[in-house]
């Protein structure tokens, strides 16, 4: 996968009501660059993701991927939403392939291309076994593996591991973090998880209540490759912290306090 920049030029995005969801979010990922989203419930974090992905068009702005502009685009990013969607019915392989198989990939092709990424996501030996076979964090790589293999400028991963037990995403956690540094994937990713937006991330974007609009960006100046332990040092827990103040609406500075609920 290439490096990509990704910018978010103010977008703005309401629905008939009016509904009032997007109030000119802009930021930017950096090539290789991994950054995490946060913000209330019902902020509009899934909107702003469909409006990147293409799924849904902005009212104003655009989505620029290395200075293009991208903005209604669903063959610029790979995007993996909160719940697996394997098809029981499919081999794991096949699930895995069905990302490349819709683009007009021959199955044989994109067999190919998808079996050398099983053992990194350790799931070598599973490819002919059913979704249902599959622990949860196994499903989750496996949808993982389908998002990757597509081989798109920027991941964008929604909630990935939000339905897993707190051992299990974790472990996920701890396994993203590794191959993410491996592979150098620009990733924009979506959580309702401080600690995991931290563990994972170079910089969060906090939103503020919606209509949202950047509320603060944080630097994660912690040294990778992480580990479980980088949890318990003191500058984690005070990145932590900011955070959480962000999130709470404290230490406002300029018009952004409009954004306080």
């Amino acid at each position: 996968m290439g490096e990509s920049k990704l910018v978010l030029d103010h977008l703005h995005k309401a629905f008939p009501g009016p509904l009032p969801v997007l109030d000119g979010v802009a930021f930017d990922v950096a090539p290789g660059e991994f950054v995490s989203v946060i913000g209330p419930s019902g902020c509009g974090k899934s909107t702003l993701f469909n409006v990147i992905a293409g799924l849904e068009a902005p009212d104003a702005g655009r989505v620029l991927v290395d200075g293009e502009d991208a903005t209604g685009r669903v063959d610029a990013f790979a995007y993996m939403p909160q719940r697996d969607l394997l098809f029981p019915w499919r081999s794991v392989l096949d699930n895995t392939t069905l990302g490349l198989e819709v683009a007009g990939v021959s199955r044989r092709a994109a067999r190919e291309r998808a079996r050398p990424l099983f053992a990194p996501f350790g799931l070598a030996g599973f490819e002919s076994a059913r979704p249902h076979e599959l622990s949860g964090g196994m499903r989750q790589r496996a949808a993982l593996l389908r998002t990757v293999v597509q081989d798109r400028a920027v991941l964008l991963l929604d909630e990935p591991f939000g339905a897993l037990d707190s051992l299990t995403r974790t472990d996920m956690q701890t396994w993203l973090e590794d191959v993410r540094g491996h592979y150098g994937w620009t990733v924009l990713l979506i959580t309702h998880d401080i600690r995991e937006a931290v563990f994972l991330s170079d910089r969060v974007v906090v939103l503020g209540p919606r209509p949202t609009r950047v509320r603060r960006e944080v630097t994660v100046d912690l040294p990778r490759p992480r580990e479980l332990g980088t949890i318990t040092s003191v500058r984690f827990a005070e990145i932590e912290a900011e955070l959480l103040g962000a999130l709470r609406g404290e230490e406002l500075r300029g018009d952004d306090s409009r954004n306080v609920s």
